[in-house]
């Protein structure tokens, strides 16, 4: 019977992953964490509402770590099994569709990542501390959960470690205390979060605030003192940033954004929702990173804030965050939008015309050309609409959907109400085909 939680994929890029019968609303996360041992301890509280009868419910957890304890609304529960990276907890009693799923997990052990056809991702540690990068299925390598991306919850977040060290994690750092030799944090993320976006950040760091203190949205980085001088340079456009994608893409949509910068080098940032991760090769005083400050700042919009439901809609996040990289070019002085939109097809042409950007593939889902013809789907959009029709249908886009899971259909479905002609042809040969079409011709002054 436990086979039953394999049948019916959520999405057939991760069939492991994501469970059925329930959806979870709230997560609270009880962590302790010895960064020289490498021994996380945790007390997950999970609430959720059952979607339909079922005999059992199973969670996502890594093999890594081992389960001591769990309840079902109060009680013991009658009995759990962990295999596979799925834990599979049998409640005393059935609960009707609708009722309250609310789940205890102890647990523990020696955390790592997740390892998978994209590399090992979820918890990591660092030369000193640890960072976390789920993308796409590396949550369960630190928590109990739902890992997909559809499924949405508010977080509370603590986490206790050596009190030396530094500890970030998403939303709002609500208290901080700390007892001998060691540190609680406890943050709260009120609006809903996909697993994979949750995140925690643990270093020699010190935190101080970019940009001016009356700023609308709040800018603070956390990274090591040796690299502030560096930081400040490098990612001293970033509130101009803001302004910018905040005019073109609508309002900001969290309580405030932070940068954290590792001591060690990464080979790329990270998303996670309110924060961005870089290594210290990000911070090289001459701001050569400063395309991808732009990423993943416009992440917090495209992937944060309008989280896909299914992984092969992921032109919707990185398509998007390629186009706010050539948007925030233009707007900063260098090559317009246009003329990288060009050199990007120029250079897409000499590559092979195998993928469909609109389903890649579980394989291809980050190849960097779902990237660029992600965003240059967007500059044939902008190019037929107009820009005054195209911006605004990004900011009904991103305002209508805040908070919520998306896919390129209602995309699509709203992008139709902009434009005067049908744009099938449109979708259809940049989203659903393989040979990389023309460009329209530009006829304006400026794109940005």
């Amino acid at each position: 019977m436990a086979g039953k939680f394999y049948e019916a994929p959520i999405d057939d890029y991760l069939p492991q992953n994501g469970n059925r019968g329930y959806r979870v609303s709230r997560y609270e996360l009880e962590l302790s964490y010895r960064v020289a041992a490498n021994r996380l301890a945790g007390r997950a509280v999970i609430t959720a509402v059952t979607t339909e009868v079922r005999p059992r419910f199973a969670l996502d957890l890594s093999q890594a770590l081992s389960v001591s304890k769990v309840s079902v609304n109060g009680a013991k529960a009658a009995k759990f099994t962990h295999q596979h990276g799925k834990l599979v907890i049998t409640p005393n009693q059935r609960i009707p569709a609708g009722g309250v799923l609310a789940l205890v997990v102890q647990y523990g052990g020696a955390p790592k990542p997740v390892r998978g056809p994209w590399g090992e991702v979820g918890w990591e540690e660092l030369t000193e501390g640890a960072l976390v990068a789920s993308q796409p299925n590396g949550a369960a390598s630190w928590f109990p959960c739902d890992d997909h991306p559809s499924s949405k919850a508010s977080y509370r977040i603590s986490i206790t470690t050596d009190s030396p060290y530094y500890a970030v994690a998403n939303g709002t750092l609500l208290r901080k205390q700390t007892k001998a030799s060691q540190t609680t944090w406890v943050y709260e993320q009120p609006e809903p979060m996909s697993s994979y976006l949750a995140t925690i950040q643990i270093g020699h760091y010190s935190k101080h605030r970019v940009g001016a203190s009356h700023s609308l949205v709040p800018m603070h980085a956390v990274l090591p003192s040796r690299l502030r001088a560096s930081f400040d340079y490098d990612f001293a456009r970033q509130p101009r940033m803001l302004e910018v994608f905040t005019e073109k893409f609508g309002p900001y949509p969290f309580e405030d954004y932070t940068v954290v910068v590792t001591d060690d080098e990464l080979e790329i940032p990270i998303e996670a929702q309110g924060i961005s991760i870089f290594g210290a090769n990000h911070c090289d005083g001459r701001r050569g990173a400063e395309r991808l400050v732009a990423h993943e700042l416009a992440h917090q919009w495209f992937g944060n804030s309008l989280t896909i439901r299914q992984w092969r809609d992921i032109w919707l996040h990185e398509g998007f965050a390629c186009y706010a990289e050539w948007i925030w070019s233009e707007a900063a002085g260098g090559p317009t939008t246009d003329q990288l939109a060009r050199a990007a097809r120029h250079n897409l042409s000499r590559e092979p015309q195998d993928i469909v950007i609109g389903d890649p593939g579980p394989l291809r889902m980050f190849d960097d050309r779902v990237y660029k013809r992600g965003a240059l789907t967007l500059h044939a959009l902008r190019l037929e609409l107009g820009d005054s029709p195209f911006f605004d249908l990004l900011r009904e886009w991103t305002i209508r959907y805040r908070h919520s899971s998306v896919t390129t259909e209602e995309f699509t479905d709203l992008a139709g109400h902009y434009s005067l002609v049908p744009l099938r042809s449109l979708w259809d040969s940049w989203l659903r085909a393989e040979r990389l079409p023309q460009l329209p011709p530009y006829g304006g002054a400026s794109t940005a």
